[in-house]
């Protein structure tokens, strides 16, 4: 297949968070199974491994012409392409410290109009000099992938610009659903300016203004969320207004869960203090002796170590873990808190370590190596997310023998499963009222079968690390609805 991704973010490019993730390790995934894989994005900034391919192009919004570069990097076998134009080129990708750019819907409405321009003009030859993406090398049948608001217009463009016109007339569009939080809702006097003629009002209006997410929704051929459990929340009380119209089609949504990136992997990962696998988890143990020294908590073995990995927020349920900690201190247990975002948690953290300095470690802000030690040295990492799409911690932290403690919700339903003493079953705990009493409840059972059944802890380790969360799984799955969308064409 010829395969557009269409994304705000594609990591190591762009990335807030598991949307930059996804947008850059699936390409990979899928031009590894064989497809010919372009990703288009803004460029926000200077890439020095992008260059300029002279290829430029004029879009028309509100009222005037606007001409835009496309900058190109080829890496593991995708074909980058970034859209150069000013007003991507601020401090921050979607706002800064005052909150939103107030000219969002512009910056994204031209991406999304730009994305077909880059399927038609580009001829970016193959790492091996074949035809490659963009140009006569890409032909009439793509499949366009959108994802989130951000390119909630791709799909709209297409059928009322191109396929209009008789272009793209094979191809399809689908979108990915990663957090339907954000929708993209804009006043109705700005559809005069997206170069649209009234007869798509109706796809973008949703009680009485514009949502870009709506729209994407109900003009793509497929959705695909980002887990199976988060594919049916949405319909019910997770989509933030427009269940009705998830409902209406359910028959097109799929949940595909995401995969995690390979270089987090214990038996080869340089940030940890020693390599440790399924069949060998004596590295385990020195990496724990190592984050505990350098969190400056007493070197033990015999303590239950958990950890917290999270943005501050209150949808990462870092109030179920303040409710429930004086208690935890009331055992024989170690804590990590690692994170950045809302003062008050970050008090939060601050004041943990100040009243149980020995028993508390924090780190406030975000260090990716340190996350690495993180997750190889503790023993229970804590996930108690209000909701979670899909969620990457607790994959990593299944890769690493971590054993994750969640809320039963979406991603994170689909992946912990309660450990079964009688059967020898499970990965983790998983609770599903999202209470105080209930989160203390799972993290009870876990500290309890590390102190009383150690070798059933460690046997529950050596299942979890051997699960299959990568992106070839998921890429796969892609594969399969993205070639029903195609074959719906014609």
């Amino acid at each position: 297949m010829n395969i557009v991704v269409a994304a705000a973010e594609v990591a190591p490019w762009s990335k807030t968070g598991g949307l930059g993730d996804v947008c850059g390790a699936l390409p990979q995934a899928l031009a590894a199974r064989g497809h010919r894989v372009m990703t288009v994005s803004p460029r926000y900034k200077e890439y020095p491994d992008a260059w300029d391919t002279g290829v430029r192009a004029r879009v028309h919004l509100y009222g005037a012409a606007h001409e835009v570069r496309f900058f190109h990097c080829l890496k593991a076998g995708v074909h980058n392409v970034f859209i150069d134009h000013p007003c991507f080129q601020r401090s921050g990708i979607y706002g800064d410290s005052s909150g939103a750019y107030a000219d969002n819907l512009f910056r994204f409405a031209l991406l999304s109009r730009a994305v077909p321009e880059a399927a038609t003009l580009l001829p970016l030859a193959g790492a091996d000099g074949s035809p490659g993406m963009g140009g006569a090398g890409m032909g009439e049948r793509v499949l366009f992938h959108a994802n989130d608001w951000h390119t909630g217009l791709l799909p709209v463009y297409l059928h009322a610009t191109w396929k209009s016109a008789g272009r793209f007339r094979g191809s399809a569009c689908t979108i990915g659903l990663h957090n339907l939080g954000h929708q993209g809702s804009q006043p109705a006097h700005e559809f005069a300016g997206l170069d649209l003629s009234t007869r798509w009002w109706g796809s973008l209006e949703y009680h009485g203004r514009m949502n870009l997410l709506k729209a994407g929704i109900v003009t793509a051929d497929k959705l695909i969320a980002v887990s199976p459990t988060y594919a049916r929340q949405i319909q019910h009380d997770h989509g933030f207004g427009l269940e009705p119209i998830l409902q209406w089609r359910r028959n097109d949504l799929h949940g595909i869960l995401n995969g995690i990136d390979t270089s987090w992997d214990p038996a080869a990962d340089p940030h940890i203090a020693a390599p440790f696998s399924a069949g060998d988890l004596s590295g385990k143990a020195v990496c724990k002796a190592a984050i505990q020294q350098e969190m400056g908590l007493p070197v033990r073995a015999d303590v239950p170590l958990l950890a917290l990995i999270a943005r501050l927020d209150a949808q990462k349920g870092i109030d179920l873990v303040q409710a429930v900690l004086p208690g935890l201190m009331r055992q024989d247990v170690q804590v990590i808190l690692l994170g950045s975002g809302s003062p008050q948690y970050q008090n939060f953290f601050r004041e943990s370590r100040a009243r149980w300095p020995s028993r508390v470690g924090t780190f406030i802000g975000f260090s990716e190596p340190l996350a690495h030690r993180v997750e190889a040295g503790a023993d229970i990492f804590l996930m108690p997310s209000r909701f979670e799409p899909c969620g990457l911690n607790q994959m990593y932290s299944l890769k690493y023998g971590t054993l994750p403690v969640v809320h039963a919700t979406g991603g994170l339903a689909d992946t912990v499963h309660n450990f079964d003493p009688w059967h020898d079953r499970g990965n983790g705990w998983a609770f599903r009222d999202f209470t105080a009493g209930a989160f203390d409840e799972a993290v009870g059972w876990a500290v309890q079968t590390f102190v009383r059944h150690p070798e059933a802890f460690r046997s529950i380790q050596q299942r979890a690390m051997r699960e299959d969360h990568s992106w070839e799984r998921a890429a796969a799955m892609y594969e399969r609805v993205f070639e029903v969308a195609l074959e719906r064409q014609g």
